[in-house]
């Protein structure tokens, strides 16, 4: 049974989340709040981490100093996309440490749209037009969620992915506006991207189970399927400059709506990547485990060196 205390601080967590006001580490918060939260923030963390890794396969590969200067800035800014989340994760109680290992044991999920491989350059651009164009769709919002952690980092996160997002256009844009072979990988490479794109927003509205509670609670400010139509509706034009053909033999505009028809997901694959069983979900996972076993050495070093530095710092402040 609840006490009265309990319920106090439950309508003055409520209260709070009603009125705009953001929850902070040290107020007290519903444990499935909580849950929530750690759920979500170190699913977002694991999908910057391992976002690193279809587009660092590029890194040397990239077509010119100046691409491979920008691919290897970009993927730094992921690295520390995952560290400020990683962050804002454990002022909730939980630990790197534990997060780390869900992710490598398969517990903890992240984006499924990193299970595809990068077949080309041309993927690299389409990965920053659309994958950081929907990441944009969706953390643009997430910077007024009602945990003021989470919400400052995205902040700093949203500013450097508009700028991944720019960047993937213009190199979409170089080769639409290059040779017919260019433009074609890039239709290829488009191809391939937009409907696992589409499936990033996650699964139907209705198929959801942490939407509608999140909702209420004022962890996401938008459903599933308003941000995916958001996100149709601002690319087909851009596709159109592009000159880019939507895989989409549904799509039409809905005059009605003001807004884009567009043809079904197709879930089974969806469903298919997020249990583990995508093109790349093994090795993506692997690769992860093995630098985070190869870097022990990296990790036992700096805190040594931290340990010893406050070893001194305490013997010079005892003189």
């Amino acid at each position: 049974m609840e006490t009265i205390v309990e319920k106090s601080l439950e309508e003055q967590f409520e209260e709070k989340i009603a009125n705009e006001i953001r929850i902070e580490p040290k107020d007290w918060m519903p444990e499935q709040y909580r849950k929530t939260l750690v759920r979500q923030i170190s699913q977002h963390a694991h999908s910057e981490i391992v976002g690193m890794l279809p587009e660092g396969n590029w890194i040397t590969r990239a077509p010119s100093l100046k691409r491979k200067a920008i691919l290897l800035s970009k993927v730094q800014d992921e690295a520390g996309h995952g560290l400020y989340l990683y962050s804002a994760a454990e002022t909730l109680g939980t630990s790197r440490d534990q997060m780390i290992n869900d992710l490598h044991s398969g517990k903890a999920k992240y984006s499924s749209i990193f299970n595809y491989p990068t077949l080309s350059w041309a993927d690299i651009g389409a990965i920053g037009w659309l994958v950081d164009g929907a990441a944009i769709m969706n953390q643009v919002p997430l910077c007024r969620t009602s945990y003021g952690p989470y919400a400052r980092a995205m902040v700093r996160v949203c500013k450097e992915e508009s700028f991944h997002q720019r960047q993937g256009f213009e190199i979409m844009m170089s080769l639409c506006n290059g040779a017919p072979a260019q433009k074609q990988m890039a239709q290829e490479a488009f191809n391939r991207w937009w409907w696992p794109t589409l499936m990033m927003f996650g699964p139907k509205d209705e198929e959801s189970p942490n939407t509608e509670q999140s909702m209420r609670w004022k962890i996401k400010r938008f459903t599933n399927d308003e941000l995916r139509q958001r996100f149709v509706d601002m690319m087909v034009p851009q596709a159109e400059f592009l000159g880019l053909t939507v895989p989409d033999k549904d799509l039409k505009w809905n005059e009605a709506k003001n807004g884009y028809d567009f043809g079904d997901v197709d879930w089974e694959e969806f469903w298919n990547v997020v249990k583990g069983n995508g093109p790349c979900n093994k090795d993506r996972i692997n690769a992860r485990v093995k630098a985070h076993e190869e870097g022990a050495w990296v990790r036992e070093a700096a805190l040594a060196h931290a340990q010893k530095r406050a070893q001194r710092e305490a013997a010079d402040q005892a003189k």
